[in-house]
């Protein structure tokens, strides 16, 4: 157990950047309220961000009594792996990785968040991939996913990352910031909703390039069709099994909480803030550009594995070693 947790965390080491309420009436928000849209007991998680964001309206509107959101993946992984948590809003790579180091024990059920991060500026020079060569780029996430993402990126775009950039790796995303208000015309890759809150706090950092945007262009033009996906709901395959039912209608409840969170902003922002996840007024601004999405079934396979695909080829240390199964997948 030991190696495991250290293997996790070492692929964790900069992923916590995944981790993205007008007042809302529960009573006057979608679907019916209270213990009647989920059965069951269910334990569940998520990273405040992103991952979490989508998840509010259910949280509200659904009686589940241990409910965990958490600053890091790593307070979610042993948990998870130890039989403590059910379902899991967790980084898409982390969720293989899991996979892998469990035999099999770990499921996804859907995808729920695409691309969060950016490219941004205290300049104006950047405009395109091609820009950055020959710049300077800070960013956090050295060994995952932010590093495989930056890399397929500017390689596909005929860029060496090795040679014709220069990546300075910072511990926290904070230190970026800090690069940015130091040096003019200084380049780092952040998450939201972080990019939302640095810009809150220095006027002069742009958003010069939204990846999510950069990956799809990529993917347009070839045979492989894969997604940029940030966030994953994964569950136990035993809890799967013994509880079905409870599954179907947490999903069911899930798509209309996803559903909630892209057309009611005001609302999901201030029930954000109500859960601590990130400051209702940063939620309000960062809501549309956290690329909050749920995606199951077919789409989830489609989107998922070719994505993993991506990170597999630039490194199997990435998807823990190698690519799960066709189980991987929960189908329903």
């Amino acid at each position: 157990m030991k190696k495991f947790l250290s293997l996790t965390l070492i692929l964790l080491l900069g992923i916590t950047l995944f981790g993205c309420a007008g007042s809302s009436d529960p009573e006057s928000s979608q679907g019916p309220a209270s213990s009647a849209l989920i059965t069951g007991d269910l334990r569940l998680a998520a990273l405040k961000g992103p991952t979490a964001m989508g998840l509010v309206w259910l949280m509200d509107n659904a009686s589940i009594d241990n409910t965990l959101l958490a600053a890091s993946a790593d307070e979610i992984t042993p948990k998870l792996v130890q039989g403590e948590l059910d379902i899991a809003a967790v980084p898409a790579n982390l969720a293989s990785v899991l996979y892998n180091n469990t035999e099999g024990q770990i499921q996804v059920l859907a995808v729920n968040t695409l691309g969060v991060l950016y490219l941004v500026e205290s300049g104006d020079s950047v405009h395109s991939v091609e820009d950055l060569r020959g710049k300077t780029i800070y960013s956090s996430g050295k060994g995952s996913t932010p590093e495989y993402v930056l890399s397929y990126l500017l390689s596909q775009n005929g860029i060496d990352p090795e040679k014709d950039v220069s990546i300075e790796w910072k511990s926290e995303h904070s230190e970026c910031v800090a690069a940015l208000a130091a040096k003019e015309n200084a380049i780092a890759m952040l998450p939201q909703p972080f990019v939302t809150t640095a810009q809150a706090k220095n006027e002069n950092i742009r958003t010069a390039l939204d990846l999510n945007k950069e990956w799809e262009k990529l993917s347009s033009q070839g045979d492989r069709k894969a997604a940029l996906i940030t966030g994953v709901v994964v569950a136990r395959k035993e809890f799967i099994e013994q509880n079905p039912n409870t599954v179907q209608e947490f999903l069911a409840a899930y798509e209309k909480s996803v559903d909630f969170a892209l057309t009611d902003i005001d609302g999901a922002a201030a029930l954000i803030g109500q859960y601590g996840i990130v400051p209702e007024a940063v939620a309000k601004k960062a809501l549309p550009e956290c690329n909050i999405t749920f995606l199951a079934g077919k789409e989830l396979k489609e989107a998922l594995s070719g994505y993993l695909q991506i990170l597999f080829d630039q490194n199997p240390k990435a998807v823990g070693g190698k690519l799960p199964g066709d189980d991987f997948y929960y189908e329903g």
